[in-house]
């Protein structure tokens, strides 16, 4: 099997590894609750999606 001729730079390893980093996700606050939810998702603590109840969620 063939090995490489010689070695790869610090700079090209680094450029095949800037799509690899993991992106934090954009929490926005719920417009009826106002806790943070992820956004086009139904809000986990009060169960509304665009201004409507979409699940019934238990009060604790």
């Amino acid at each position: 099997m063939p090995n490489p001729r010689r070695r790869h730079s610090k700079t090209r390893r680094n450029k095949r590894r800037t799509g690899d980093a993991l992106a934090v996700p954009n929490a926005t606050p719920c417009p009826k609750c106002h806790e943070p939810k992820l956004p086009h998702q139904v809000c986990l603590a009060c169960g509304h999606y665009d201004g409507r109840e979409i699940i019934k969620v238990k009060e604790a």
